[in-house]
């Protein structure tokens, strides 16, 4: 208790609050689709494979909205940032309530959710600004944490489109982003972590292989969390024939582990390192997916993988954001983005690999292998990069090195991944 007492005083812990907010609410919003998929899907009768189109499309766009969020944090400030993007999101969710009643509208209900998915960059950057480095995988796993919002979406959706019908949700979620744009408001304060640089200075990680690198783990982690938690609402109602309301129920319990690791993801990898943790979680991530693709018969077994499973993508999300401000130190927002841009898009892979192989083979089992098939190669790849990366920015294993040997390094990564 005392450590993390100290964590607080080292930073400015009410504008962690409010990025976790903000990033909890937005995360809530983005994957509305995916926790009402089963009332959207018998509405407008949808084939296995429309329905992993309908639930990747505002993964897919909320992953192309990233980049340009984080650009724009750049010049207006992260706090600006966030209540514009907060703005725009209960505009969106007005449209959901008032105009949403055919499958084409869904799809571009879909589209303006994804400005909801934009947030993750800027939630991380903000929250974590103020904290020196050996204590930023902690301050964004808590600011991180808020990919919890899939709880929120999955555990009341259900509920409140059974009693009000599921356009309804649209509309009564506009009312709940008034809290966190209440907390931003009135509680952040923007860091003093930024540097006034030019738009190729800011987009510099586009161009190096370091970012790529953390871009294609992040499909596994990131991509596979939001692409999981999205379809769970329709796997479990599509393949055990449970109420709509248990399959977000049974969704829940898995993304609930997930977000709740994430802070511990973080934790973990400022004492091990975090190549060190996303080598243990990569290997995880490919074990169970596999043995819930073969485990399709038994409901308790699955739920129980798919947590574990959850866990491991969890601690991997804040494995990853460990790394990213050692590597960035003056340009986390927008690393961040364009890393979570990637990862996201991953997102859009798994369910539309889920829907397809339910409708020509039958069977779910080759969405899964597929997906930990990449977590394996995603593997390989970062023992061969982390050899790289321990010479020039990071301590053995990822661990942050001192302020000065950070800086050196840092600047010598920058020359050699190009």
């Amino acid at each position: 208790m005392a450590g993390f007492k100290t964590f607080l005083r080292s930073g400015h812990w009410p504008t962690l609050l409010a990025s976790f907010l903000y990033f909890d609410f937005c995360f809530a919003i983005w994957v509305l689709n995916g926790a009402m998929g089963p009332f959207i899907s018998e509405t407008f009768n949808l084939s296995p494979a429309e329905k992993g189109f309908m639930i990747s499309v505002p993964i897919l766009a909320g992953a192309l909205m990233r980049f340009p969020l984080g650009v724009l944090s750049q010049y207006i400030g992260r706090k600006n940032a966030a209540m514009v993007e907060m703005g725009l999101i209960v505009g969106a969710l007005a449209y959901g309530y008032f105009a949403v009643d055919t499958y084409n509208e869904v799809l571009a209900m879909g589209v303006l959710l994804g400005i909801a998915g934009a947030s993750f960059g800027v939630a991380l950057s903000l929250g974590s600004g103020w904290f020196p480095p050996k204590y930023k995988g902690l301050a964004m796993g808590i600011a991180g944490a808020g990919n919890s919002g899939t709880v929120l979406a999955v555990l009341f959706a259900p509920p409140l489109a059974v009693k009000f019908g599921w356009q309804a949700v649209y509309g009564l979620a506009a009312f709940t982003m008034l809290l966190p744009m209440a907390v931003m408001w009135l509680a952040a304060k923007e860091p003093p972590d930024t540097e006034h640089q030019s738009l190729r200075e800011h987009t510099a990680c586009l161009f190096e292989k370091d970012g790529w690198a953390f871009s294609l783990i992040y499909i596994v982690t990131f991509g596979g969390f939001i692409g999981l938690a999205s379809f769970l609402p329709t796997y479990f109602y599509d393949q055990f024939k449970v109420t709509k309301v248990e399959a977000g129920q049974l969704t829940m319990l898995a993304t609930l582990m997930g977000s709740a690791v994430r802070v511990v993801g973080g934790y973990i990898s400022d004492r091990i390192g975090g190549i060190n943790t996303l080598s243990g979680v990569l290997v995880l991530v490919a074990i169970t997916l596999t043995l819930c693709g073969v485990a399709g018969g038994s409901l308790a077994v699955t739920t129980l993988l798919f947590m574990l499973c959850f866990a491991a993508l969890g601690a991997g999300n804040g494995a990853l954001f460990q790394l990213v401000p050692l590597r960035w130190p003056l340009t986390t927002a927008v690393a961040g983005s364009m890393i979570g841009e990637i990862g996201a898009l991953g997102g859009g892979f798994l369910p539309n690999a889920m829907g397809l192989s339910k409708q020509f083979v039958g069977s779910y089992l080759w969405g899964f292998l597929s997906f930990a098939l990449l977590a394996l190669l995603m593997l390989g790849m970062l023992r061969i990069v982390q050899i790289r990366w321990t010479r020039t920015w990071a301590e053995k294993g990822g661990r942050a090195r001192t302020t000065h040997d950070a800086a050196v390094a840092t600047g010598s990564a920058t020359r050699l991944a190009r």
